[in-house]
C-alpha cells in the first residue's frame, strides 16, 4: 500500500494533522498564567533591548556632533514606538478580557454579587495606561513615562490571599517598577540624560525577565503545580535570582552598549548629516 503514491501521501497527511493537533493541545494545556506572564515579558524585553541599543547609539552621535538638535528623524523613532507600544498594549488588554477565563468587561457579577476576576483587571488596568501613553507619544512626539508610578502602585496593593510565595515575587517586581519610574520621573527635568536613560532601560530588561520567571514558578508551562509558597528557601533563592536577572539586564546593557559603540567608531556613522534616532 505505501508503495502507492496516494496512499502515501494520505499516511503524510495524517501525520501531519496528527502532529499538529499534538502542539495544539499542548498549546491548549499550558496554563493562562503563565502565557500571560509570558506576554508581559516578551512586551518589557522587547522594548528593553530597542533602548539597550538606541540610547548609547544616539548618545554617541551627539557626543560626535556637540551641536546637533533633534531631528525630524527622531520624532518619527518617538511616533514609532507610541504606535507599537499601543498596539501591544491594546493586544495585552484583549487577552486580557477575552481569554476563555478571563471577565469579558464585566467587572462585578450579578449573580455572584462580588468582582469579577479582579487579577486580570489590574493587568487590564496596566495595559490601558501604556495604552494612553502610546497614543501620546504619537500625537505629541513627547514620552509619556510616569504609567510605570501607577504600575507599581496596583502591584503594592494586589490581592494575593494566602499566597506568600506570590506575594514576594511581585514585590520584587514592583521594586523595579519604581526604579524605573524614579527614573523616568528625574527625566522629565533631566531630558535625554544617558544615565537615567540607562537605567531605565535595565529596569525594563529585569521586569521583563522577572515576568517571564514569575510565570514558571507560579504556573509552569509542562503543567502542575508551581512552587511551594511555604518554603522559606524558595524566597531566598528567587531574591538571590532576581539579583542575576539584575546582572543579566547589565551584560545585555553593557554588551550592546559595546557593540554600538564599535558600530558608530569602525563605521564612522558619526557626522553632521546623520539623523538622530
Amino acid at each position: 500500500m505505501l508503495s502507492n503514491p496516494t496512499s502515501l501521501l494520505g499516511v503524510l497527511q495524517l501525520s501531519l494533522k496528527h502532529c499538529l493537533s499534538l502542539q495544539v493541545q499542548q498549546v491548549s494545556l499550558m496554563p493562562t498564567s503563565f502565557l500571560g506572564s509570558a506576554l508581559r515579558g516578551t512586551f518589557f524585553v522587547l522594548f528593553g533591548l530597542w533602548w539597550s541599543v538606541r540610547y548609547p547609539l544616539r548618545y554617541l552621535r551627539r557626543k560626535g556632533n556637540a551641536e546637533s538638535q533633534p531631528s525630524y528623524g527622531a520624532q518619527r523613532v518617538e511616533a514609532f514606538e507610541g504606535a507599537v507600544k499601543a498596539f501591544f498594549a491594546l493586544a495585552g488588554i484583549l487577552v486580557e478580557q477575552f481569554v476563555p477565563a478571563g471577565p469579558h468587561l464585566q467587572l462585578y457579577s450579578p449573580e455572584a454579587h462580588g468582582w469579577t476576576d479582579l487579577t486580570r483587571w489590574h493587568y487590564t488596568t496596566i495595559y490601558l495606561f501604556f495604552l494612553l501613553s502610546g497614543i501620546v507619544d504619537v500625537v505629541s512626539h513627547s514620552p509619556l513615562k510616569l504609567f510605570l508610578l501607577l504600575a507599581g502602585l496596583l502591584f503594592c496593593f494586589c490581592d494575593y490571599s494566602d499566597a506568600a510565595l506570590d506575594h514576594h515575587l511581585h514585590s520584587l517586581l514592583a521594586m523595579a517598577i519604581f526604579a524605573g519610574a524614579l527614573c523616568a520621573l528625574l527625566e522629565v527635568f533631566l531630558r535625554d540624560h544617558i544615565i537615567l536613560e540607562i537605567f531605565r532601560t535595565s529596569s525594563f530588561l529585569l521586569q521583563g525577565s522577572w515576568f517571564w520567571q514569575i510565570g514558571f514558578v507560579l504556573s509552569p508551562p509542562w503543567g502542575g503545580p508551581g512552587w511551594d509558597q511555604t518554603d522559606r528557601s524558595n524566597f531566598a533563592f528567587l531574591t538571590m535570582c532576581f539579583c542575576w536577572h539584575y546582572a543579566g539586564a547589565l551584560a545585555v546593557l553593557a554588551a550592546n552598549s559595546a557593540a554600538s559603540r564599535w558600530y558608530v567608531g569602525e563605521r564612522g556613522v558619526v557626522g553632521g548629516s546623520q539623523c538622530h534616532t
